[in-house]
């Protein structure tokens, strides 16, 4: 399912709905249709009528005249209809506060994330309005302790982990806040430091134990080709497990350490490539399994793993360029496509290397909807 786009409106079409046959009204950059709401209200119709085609962000908040409780911010969710755009900007562009990011006038929005294109994934979020908005994690503060100590619900946890946030200054948040910070984070450049010595050692290896280099280099492309469907697998059944994740701290911890961070933080580039730690607990079972199949041969188990890890090793450099690189023709394309993963639509979009394996499971991403598309 593509993702749903709401559209955007100038603060004079949403002063235009201030009558009790169209209502609108904003919250910050959400603009919401409260026409059917109007004589449901608990305080009468008249007081939202009184801020019909306004913000209401203040009068919802004053104790004097009646602070709303999270359920009425709940129940204000259903009459969403778009977002507030500037109208008559030189930049065409509108400053927004908290999470929501800069939009083009023109531009549509999508609802799961609240961004319109890959530009809005660098601007900066306002730590403290954001953690004021939605009441998820404060990213002046260690990350890791604020989740483990909540009591998010799963639903709750995916909406926020899907909504990009972008630290300052291009710095990581802290995750740990103490002696086990630099383990979190990992350098691009280490991954080929790090294993193509241990891949061309395994490749040397293996070809001299097969004797026969077409063979061996038949079986090394074998890995690599087998690396691109890991890769797909790996990344919407382990990495978006998002649909049968355990409803519990564990669960959503794991999941956040895993993958969620990547998506809550996507521009983050020392969280961008797969600690060595981590990748040698998840290249073990495919070692074992290599060895399963190819029973009747070891080197010919070798040098597909082999290609299946020089694969990888692709892989990891290709999701780092893609998110902080200049790029040639096609890998700017490719760059695009994975960029709209995060902005757009999290739910289709799995390769990263390339985007045969969405073709052939039928989750390839539709192009973006056109300027100014209504929601669908």
């Amino acid at each position: 399912m593509p993702a749903r786009v709401l559209p955007t409106f100038t603060a004079t079409e949403v002063e235009a709905h201030n009558s009790a046959n169209s209502c609108y009204i904003t919250i910050g950059r959400k603009v919401y249709d409260v026409t059917e709401f109007v004589e449901d209200h608990p305080g009468g119709g008249d007081l939202i009528l009184d801020y019909a085609g306004k913000d209401v962000t203040e009068i919802m908040k004053d104790e004097i005249s009646h602070e709303h409780t999270e359920a009425a911010y709940e129940i204000l969710e259903d009459y969403h209809v778009g977002f507030l755009v500037s109208e008559g900007s030189s930049s065409g562009k509108a400053k927004s506060t908290g999470i929501d990011s800069v939009v083009s006038d023109a531009s549509p929005v999508y609802q799961t994330t609240g961004m319109s294109k890959e530009e809005d994934l660098s601007v900066e979020t306002d730590y403290s309005q954001d953690f004021k908005t939605h009441k998820f994690l404060d990213l002046n503060k260690p990350l890791f302790a604020q989740l483990w100590y909540s009591n998010f619900s799963k639903e709750f946890y995916l909406e926020q982990i899907h909504r990009p946030r972008h630290y300052k200054g291009g710095q990581s948040a802290p995750l740990f806040g103490n002696f086990l910070e630099p383990l979190s984070k990992t350098a691009w450049y280490v991954v080929p430091m790090i294993w193509l010595p241990p891949v061309a050692y395994g490749t040397m290896v293996g070809s001299l134990g097969l004797g026969d280099p077409s063979a061996a280099a038949a079986y090394w492309i074998g890995g690599v080709c087998l690396w691109t469907l890991i890769e797909y697998l790996m990344h919407r059944f382990l990495f978006h497990v998002d649909k049968w994740l355990p409803d519990n701290r564990v669960g959503l911890t794991l999941h956040f350490l895993l993958h969620g961070i990547h998506h809550y933080l996507p521009m983050d580039k020392y969280r961008l490539v797969m600690p060595p730690s981590l990748f040698i607990i998840l290249a073990a079972p495919f070692w074992k399994l290599a060895h399963t199949v190819f029973f009747y041969n070891w080197f010919a188990a070798v040098q597909v793993f082999c290609g299946g890890v020089f694969g990888y090793i692709c892989y990891d450099l290709t999701h780092y360029f893609l998110h902080h690189r200049n790029l040639p023709l096609y890998y700017k394309e490719l760059k695009k496509y994975h960029l709209q993963h995060h902005y757009a639509d999290f739910e289709n979009g799995f390769g990263v290397t390339s985007r045969f394996w969405d073709r052939v499971f039928g989750t390839e991403l539709e192009a973006p909807s056109p300027k100014g598309a209504k929601a669908q």
